[in-house]
């Protein structure tokens, strides 16, 4: 469009998708939610605009600069949805209290993100993904790792892996070691980063236990295959760290158990700026980004913010960064 003869372009980090894209992009989405549907997931439809507090601080999402936020006439204040599991956790809570559990719920849609850290990319994301809510069992984990794997070689992928991890072996780590919650963010992130000299330099300031400091600092360096539970299990001081290390067992087991363990490494070090995770997170990768093409985790303690609690897990995939990844391995996606 020309307006006083200056082109209108679209908002920095949004873009216009059409022609031979949006008809591939839109085949890949059609086979990826056959794949929801075969695991027995249902569609749910979330608002594009939420009230402020389905993200608040409270609740461990997106950090409020980040949000794009607007007033309506009432003068609440609004939000583009920047996650979309705190909007399903809501819209659960809201519609299904009399409805029998475990829920399997799929959605798809546009998440919104103003972050700094954006630069050159997109601010708009394009998300698909499923949340099992109401079990709160390693059999449940395993179905939903097991669909992660299963969408992603239903795109075309045939190298990728889904890196697990489990944030109660650092959360009962970090309630021992004594650290206020600014130091405990800050070992988080230089653990999330492989910065074990980092993690070093912060514990040695502490009064932390030695036994604590050496746990927190081995943290980076503990992932791999199924054999990587045995070095984690002699730093697990305590009954979460040991149950920590006994589901991811348990995870890996059952993924044996349907032939996509070769997909699948764990890793302890694996944390998340999302602080509603309470067991199991995840992360896929493959080639042609260096972003992930999808996250998921647990969050048994997210509905409770809604009025009904129930343990949950979930994944989202992001539909940009596959895309890209399938068109730089040369994967023909469309039709």
């Amino acid at each position: 469009m020309i307006i006083k003869n200056r082109v209108m372009h679209t908002p920095e980090g949004m873009r216009d998708l059409y022609g031979k894209s949006l008809q591939d992009r839109r085949a890949l989405m059609k086979r990826i939610h056959d794949v929801f549907e075969s695991f027995g997931y249902s569609d749910i439809e979330t608002p594009t605009i939420e009230y402020f507090d389905v993200f608040s601080s409270d609740i461990g999402t997106t950090p409020s600069n980040e949000l794009y936020k607007f007033f309506d006439r009432d003068g609440n204040t609004l939000v583009l949805r920047p996650d979309f599991t705190p909007s399903v956790a809501r819209a659960a809570a809201m519609h299904f209290a009399d409805s029998d559990f475990p829920l399997r719920l799929s959605y798809e849609g546009s998440t919104f993100v103003n972050s700094a850290e954006y630069q050159g990319r997109l601010k708009e994301s394009r998300q698909m993904g499923v949340e099992l809510i109401g079990e709160d069992s390693a059999e449940a984990d395993a179905e939903i790792i097991a669909l992660t794997c299963r969408m992603l070689l239903a795109s075309g992928l045939k190298e990728f892996q889904v890196s697990v991890g489990e944030v109660n072996f650092f959360k009962a780590l970090a309630d021992k070691s004594g650290l206020d919650e600014e130091s405990t963010e800050t070992v988080r992130e230089l653990i999330s980063n492989k910065n074990f000299f980092g993690v070093a330099e912060v514990l040695d300031g502490t009064k932390a236990a030695p036994e604590v400091k050496e746990a927190m600092q081995k943290l980076p360096q503990l992932f791999g295959s199924a054999e990587i539970f045995d070095a984690a299990e002699a730093f697990a001081l305590g009954k979460r760290e040991k149950s920590a290390v006994a589901r991811l067992r348990r995870i890996h087991e059952i993924l044996c158990g349907k032939g996509l363990d070769r997909y699948v490494s764990f890793d302890f070090g694996l944390l998340s700026k999302y602080n509603y995770y309470t067991g199991i997170i995840f992360s896929a990768f493959t080639y042609g980004t260096g972003e992930p093409v999808a996250r998921g985790g647990r969050y048994d303690l997210l509905l409770g913010h809604f009025g009904r609690e129930n343990p949950a897990v979930g994944v989202g995939l992001y539909i940009d960064q596959l895309t890209s990844s399938l068109i730089r391995q040369g994967i023909p996606y469309g039709r």
